[in-house]
């Protein structure tokens, strides 16, 4: 894995880190030797993630709190600030999606509800709280877990595609707004991980091929380590892409390459760039 560009080890948040792929991606960024802050709603399991990176030879520090809550938000970010320092990197790998396979007009409003505030208020909150640090010196990048669902339609979990649609619209308004002072803001879908979250699917229940967690840290890594800093603000996909790949590529790519916009119907189109 590639290792953390400066000498002094660089610092890493990562919510939704007590299961899933926010876990793997600690967990990564860990062995890379990056000193990592880890949230996320259950403390127990928190906990047993620090064990783990701390008998690997790593230093690691948790707190617990539900994203959608801003002044546990600001209070937890707090904390591990004081304790660790500022962030160079914030990875959120928080996020929920409804439990049924609608259409929208059959959606549950509290399942909505719930998507929506963990989904995208709770990356403003934690954006609130990271960021502003980056900016003050002068140096930051944000990785958005991100989804297929962000940039294509589907009949269901109408919610969680809207959740990830905003999202993938606010990292880009952070690396337009950021740009100036030093920080950057990528939206990276993992692929199909294993997860939780995926085998509760009902797409997914014949699959048999999934995607290596190892190939979303590889992408993680090389984010931060600054070598796809040309990709601020565009989506980039895990299993399709790769470093190597995508730094092939970004010589040819066209401006309106991987961000989220609204295509013109042809070239009399007056949308038309």
């Amino acid at each position: 894995m590639p290792e953390p560009t400066s000498a002094a080890p660089q610092c890493a948040l990562v919510t939704g880190a007590s299961r899933g792929i926010g876990r793997e991606v600690a967990l990564g960024l860990a062995a890379a030797g990056f000193v990592v802050g880890v949230t996320g709603r259950d403390a127990r399991s928190l906990d047993g993630l620090v064990e783990e990176i701390t008998a690997a030879g790593g230093w690691a520090v948790a707190t617990a709190f539900d994203v959608t809550d801003a002044g546990a938000v600001a209070a937890g970010v707090r904390a591990l600030e004081q304790e660790l320092g500022g962030f160079d990197l914030l990875v959120q790998s928080h996020g929920r999606i409804e439990s049924d396979e609608v259409p929208p007009w059959e959606a549950d409003l509290g399942q909505v509800r719930a998507v929506l505030e963990a989904n995208v208020l709770g990356a403003f909150h934690v954006v609130r709280a990271v960021v502003p640090g980056m900016v003050a010196r002068g140096s930051g990048r944000v990785v958005d877990l991100s989804s297929g669902a962000a940039s294509s339609d589907s009949g269901i979990h109408a919610a969680y595609g809207a959740s990830k649609a905003a999202l993938f619209r606010l990292g880009g308004a952070i690396a337009a707004a950021g740009a100036a002072h030093g920080v950057r803001a990528f939206e990276l879908s993992p692929g199909v991980v294993r997860t939780a979250m995926a085998t509760g699917m009902g797409q997914h229940a014949e699959r048999t091929e999934w995607t290596d967690p190892a190939d979303v840290v590889a992408m993680v890594l090389a984010i931060a380590a600054g070598e796809l800093d040309g990709w601020s603000g565009r989506y980039l996909r895990v299993g399709v892409d790769t470093p190597g790949s995508l730094l092939a590529a970004e010589a040819t790519r066209s401006p309106r390459g991987r961000r989220l916009v609204v295509e013109p119907y042809g070239e009399d189109d007056p949308l038309h760039p």
